[in-house]
């Protein structure tokens, strides 16, 4: 393990140097004062190969091994690195003042090797079990964020899901309310997909899910904007700050991604290929008005896109205050 010893006197240094050699802990670092102590903590953290372990003396010229003690302790990266202080006084006062400021541990000079190796042992015991904790907290934090996205996310098409598209619309609607701007919503069925997976198996339908999926994404650009599954082959996309005409601009490029992906359809009375009806409406959220009414709308859009021959967009706005009410 990597162990820095920061002392003034060389011979200290050198002392303890050689009794951490003879203790199976060898190369371990010396340097003089605090602000060559900060620079190879800082070089070995970015080398991702931190200290493990500072013997550090109390009295030092300029920053006292206390005021040191607290500033590392005061840095996120070093924090959970253990000091122990070598002092020439065993007074209750400094060694409270020295743990106050959070050292682990004290050897009273002149240092000798049972004593040191024996507090060296407990000191590195103690670091190994807070690198172990630390791993394992990591390791929950990295399992969390995975099981989050998993429950926002479509197994199959890997877009968000449901439960991710309703959470974002509400966020949206508050957001998009308080600063006045629209949100814009597309509700996309694939025509005829019921024919398309008899006549082809549900291996293909999933196929198809997946190419409309690609063809949807590849006409929205901003990071803001949110693309999910609604229902089985039932799309929505989020556009915040977004009016009619940047709502149809997104419409109208995902009619032309499917026509160039050619995705053949044996069963479609629209065409020879895969196609899609859209529905559209865009409002700016206000006290009268719901998410739901907002979905409402756009999904009304689509079924009037359906009725009148699929393959098109069609748009619906949203009703006024007065009129929801009723």
């Amino acid at each position: 393990m990597k162990i820095l010893v920061v002392d003034d006197c060389r011979v200290t240094c050198t002392q303890i140097a050689n009794i951490l050699d003879q203790a199976g802990y060898p190369n371990a670092m010396t340097v003089n004062n605090f602000e060559e102590a900060m620079a190879v903590l800082a070089k070995s953290h970015e080398a991702e190969a931190p200290v493990d372990l500072i013997i550090m003396d109390v009295e030092m010229p300029g920053t006292d091994g206390i005021a040191a003690t607290l500033t590392i302790k005061s840095h996120n990266d070093y924090e959970d690195v253990p000091i122990v202080m070598v002092t020439c006084h065993d007074d209750e006062a400094t060694l409270d003042r020295a743990f106050a400021a959070g050292a682990s541990d004290f050897i009273v000079k002149p240092v000798r090797r049972i004593e040191l190796r024996a507090r060296i042992r407990s000191a590195l015991q103690l670091r190994r079990e807070m690198v172990k904790r630390l791993d394992r907290e990591k390791e929950l934090e990295r399992l969390a964020r995975k099981l989050e996205r998993m429950s926002n996310q479509d197994g199959l098409t890997g877009i968000a899901n449901r439960r991710c598209f309703d959470d974002n619309l509400v966020k949206e609607w508050v957001r998009n309310g308080r600063e006045g701007s629209p949100l814009g919503l597309l509700m996309i069925d694939i025509d005829h997909f019921k024919s398309y997976n008899d006549a082809l198996g549900h291996v293909d339908g999933d196929s198809c899910l997946c190419s409309v999926v690609s063809a949807i994404r590849s006409a929205v650009h901003r990071p803001g904007d949110l693309v999910a599954r609604y229902g089985g082959e039932e799309f929505a996309i989020i556009l915040p700050n977004t009016d009619y005409a940047g709502a149809m601009a997104v419409a109208d490029n995902i009619h032309a991604n499917l026509s160039k992906s050619g995705i053949m359809h044996p069963d479609s009375t629209v065409s020879c290929s895969v196609t899609v009806s859209i529905g559209i409406t865009s409002s700016v959220p206000t006290c009268q008005t719901t998410p739901e009414q907002l979905v409402q709308a756009a999904d009304r859009a689509m079924y009037q896109a359906k009725q009148s021959g699929r393959n098109r967009t069609e748009t619906i706005c949203l009703p006024p205050s007065d009129e929801l009410r009723q």
